[in-house]
């Protein structure tokens, strides 16, 4: 459906450089497949093997029955909670799959728990059975919590996160897979990366997603004025979603087995209400402002700085593709054509 779109199209060939070629020949097993980063991360994927002739095979795990009219890739319907396995050599193992809508930390915090740490065992467990795979495990900038002493993280920083509060169910679990993944590589030697991804936005988002910036691109191409819950003051490190794919193939390539890499944009360094102003002006409506709900209120962060220093990842070849503005400006054009030709 988005490989249609020239837009998509043309951002998924900018990203592509001759280092991607070190693929060929390779199978890729990805969790998460059908979510906002796996379905960016497989259009690449698709798009490099059928350009370049690089005989990829990828297996992609998912919660439900799905085909492919590819045969280069193989659909495993699995609930990741449980063990994984396959006969399949794997060379290349990207661990996408969590939740991360904010209604659903409210909502469901034990399930949100059991994806996160249940998932990423399994999946360590399947790396440790295959030697010779490299891992990738997608954490989030909100492991670093809370820390007013710090304008921007490093991945060495550390800050507080109420473990008390039910929203802590994400941040909470997503820290222990981190420990996880370090238990991995120091017991079994297993090579293992860890990306903290920003605040990641693009077309392949669901639009039932309960984030802010979904919810403001819903009412962007409803043409409706956008609702800002809160003064929008909360520092983030946006990054668009192709920019993520480029630096987490970066990493498959050049990451150093056991570090972790802040996956962020300097571009991207915004306030909430800066995605509002961008968005509002490309879609031509204004913002209004209501008060959230009680439930709305559960699933927030309260966290007011959550800003990433990204100079690891630039300091082994990655650089930004698209600005914030172009990035806001192609999720929305491209959302808006598919959701007309749907």
């Amino acid at each position: 459906m988005y490989t249609e779109n020239d837009i998509y199209h043309s951002d998924i060939e900018r990203i592509i450089c001759e280092d991607f070629y070190t693929f060929r020949g390779k199978t890729f097993l990805i969790t998460g497949a059908s979510g906002l980063v796996g379905t960016a991360l497989v259009d690449t994927l698709v798009i490099l093997n059928e350009k370049f002739s690089l005989n990829l095979k990828l297996i992609l795990v998912s919660r439900h029955e799905r085909k492919s009219k590819y045969d280069f890739i193989k659909i495993i319907a699995h609930d990741i909670t449980l063990s994984l396995s396959t006969d399949d050599k794997i060379d290349y193992i990207i661990h996408a799959a969590s939740n991360t809508h904010p209604r659903l930390y409210a909502e469901q915090p034990v399930e949100t728990i059991e994806v996160n740490i249940l998932g990423t065992l399994n999946i360590l467990k399947l790396a440790k059975k295959n030697p010779d795979v490299r891992t990738i495990f997608l954490s989030t900038l909100e492991v670093y919590g809370e820390n007013a002493n710090k304008d921007i993280f490093s991945e060495t920083d550390i800050g507080i996160t109420n473990f008390m509060k039910t929203r802590a169910c994400y941040p909470e679990s997503k820290r222990l897979c981190e420990t996880l993944c370090h238990s991995f590589i120091q017991e079994y030697g297993a090579d293992i990366l860890i990306a903290r991804l920003g605040y990641v936005y693009g077309p392949t988002v669901n639009l039932e997603s309960s984030k802010a910036d979904v919810q403001f691109l819903n009412n962007a191409l409803k043409g409706e004025s956008i609702v800002m819950k809160s003064q929008g003051l909360q520092k983030r490190s946006y990054i668009y979603v192709f920019d993520v794919v480029s630096a987490l193939l970066t990493l498959l390539i050049k990451g150093k087995r056991g570090e972790t890499y802040n996956i962020a944009s300097k571009s991207g360094n915004k306030q909430l209400k800066d995605f509002s102003t961008v968005l509002s002006e490309i879609a031509g409506i204004k913002t209004k402002f209501e008060l959230p709900s009680q439930k709305e209120s559960l699933g927030y962060s309260t966290v007011i700085n959550s800003t990433l220093d990204n100079s690891k990842l630039c300091s082994i070849g990655w650089s930004e593709n698209f600005t914030f503005e172009e990035g806001v400006q192609h999720t929305f054009a491209i959302k808006k054509e598919t959701l007309k030709n749907a």
